[in-house]
């Protein structure tokens, strides 16, 4: 069984186009292959005693240095030696290769659709470990909880407010832009007062297709209902009030933005640049998109938004997010009972204790998924996400998405960004792409 698992992981990989960006136990693991990188604390003069060490993947680029780092304060003040890994490969792939050749890691760093199709053949139980209950993230299969959220990460719409108030003359308060002609007006406003263009659109198709199409499923009351209606005909697509009410806001975005003649050439860190200093006032995206938009000369006030709309519903006020990036231990025999321990404890510490949580909040500047942590988030989007997150105002992602979704219905949202197709063609596009795929196991 376990064979054939890992046999259709590797076809599913060789098949996909690729995975988001932007997002070995035993004590003889290398960590090797192409796109590797590792950091390997030095534990001869750590007293480790009787510790075996750990090996821990990682899958967010952006954090790899702080990772390493943590590695080798971990393994000098704890005696226990920490491996660090990153691949630029895909996360299947690379866990495929890694199982397949009896050499996993003690701890994965993988995305929530890796935990639902690996965990019960490859993940250790942590039901009763104690930060279960600091956090409403946590993964569960059945009655068993496999993956350890790392942190909450959230999208809407970023806005600048010093770029807002630089026209308007007044603070900008996002939550008085609650609908899309809200929205529509404030951008008139801003372009009557001397902005060019107010907005800017992201053209990848990752940000599409896996982030603002994903909202179409994720605003529905049954999410997988509403996609087995597309695959049988018994949801039109394009008649769906909730796919319109998307649209309707996406057209003000597209219609304002900078780059509307060229949209498929901006880049973009152009688009995060003019954001960052005030040249244009919103741009759908997320808290991830800190650690591009601080690389520039950024204005003091930004935050996040949820995407207006005309439609009032459960899921009005809110934005889409939850855990990102969720932790596994290894349940294999390749993974020792000390090691799954150790790696058990690391985990407890990055809850627990002060320097773990410092480590989440202060060195990765991400946003904790437990309550207990109650450090500040010092950048203003994760600011915004922390704050939706205390008023449960998150709408749940949809993580059970095909892998070549994106990449396909990304594909078909850059036509219609391009003016290439119309609103009715690109819902057949998605309805022709939901006629064979499937959605993920949970």
């Amino acid at each position: 069984m376990k064979k054939r698992k890992i046999a259709a992981i590797l076809m599913t990989v060789v098949l996909a186009v690729g995975t988001l960006a932007g997002c070995g136990g035993g004590s003889s693991s290398s960590g090797g292959g192409s796109g590797d990188s590792s950091a390997e604390a030095d534990s001869s003069d750590s007293g480790s005693g009787d510790a075996e060490g750990i090996t821990i993947f990682n899958s967010k680029m952006e954090v790899q240095s702080q990772m390493e780092e943590m590695a080798e304060k971990y393994s000098e003040e704890k005696g226990v030696p920490v491996e660090v890994y990153y691949s630029s490969d895909t996360v299947a792939a690379h866990l495929a290769t890694k199982y397949a050749s009896n050499d996993p890691y003690t701890i994965s760093m993988v995305d929530a659709k890796d935990v639902y199709s690996l965990a019960e053949e490859h993940a250790l139980d942590l039901t009763g470990e104690g930060w279960v209950d600091k956090t409403t993230q946590a993964i569960s299969i059945g009655d068993k909880v496999y993956g350890f959220p790392v942190c909450i990460e959230a999208r809407g719409i970023i806005y600048n407010a010093d770029a807002i108030k630089n026209i308007t003359g007044e603070d900008f308060d996002p939550s008085s832009i609650k609908t899309k002609a809200d929205f529509e007006d404030l951008c008139k406003t801003l372009v009557d007062g001397g902005m060019e263009a107010p907005t800017g659109v992201m053209k990848e198709d990752w940000s599409l297709g896996a982030h603002y199409l994903a909202q179409v499923y994720e605003e529905q009351d049954d999410p997988d209902a509403f996609i087995a209606g597309i695959k049988d005909g018994s949801v039109d697509l394009a008649k769906d009030e909730k796919y319109n009410s998307l649209m309707d806001t996406f057209d003000v975005l597209k219609d304002n933005n900078y780059a509307k003649d060229a949209a498929i050439s901006a880049e973009r860190e152009v688009t995060e640049q003019k954001l960052a200093e005030g040249e244009i006032a919103f741009m759908f995206g997320g808290n991830w998109d800190w650690s591009v938009l601080n690389a520039y000369d950024y204005t003091e006030n930004m935050g996040m938004m949820p995407v207006p709309q005309d439609m009032e519903d459960d899921f009005s006020g809110k934005l889409v997010g939850g855990g990102s990036k969720y932790f596994f231990i290894d349940s294999s025999e390749n993974t020792s009972e000390t090691q799954q321990q150790e790696a058990k404890d690391f985990l407890n510490w990055l809850v627990d204790d002060e320097e773990g949580q410092s480590f989440i909040v202060n060195d990765c500047a991400l946003v904790p998924a437990y309550s207990n942590i109650t450090l500040e988030v010092a950048d203003p989007l994760g600011k915004s996400v922390k704050e939706y997150t205390d008023d449960d105002l998150l709408v749940p992602n949809y993580n059970y998405l095909p892998d070549d979704h994106y990449s396909i219905c990304g594909a078909s949202f850059q036509k219609y960004l391009a003016g290439e197709t119309d609103r009715d063609g690109l819902a057949k596009e998605i309805t022709d792409y939901w006629g064979t795929a499937e959605v993920g196991e949970h």
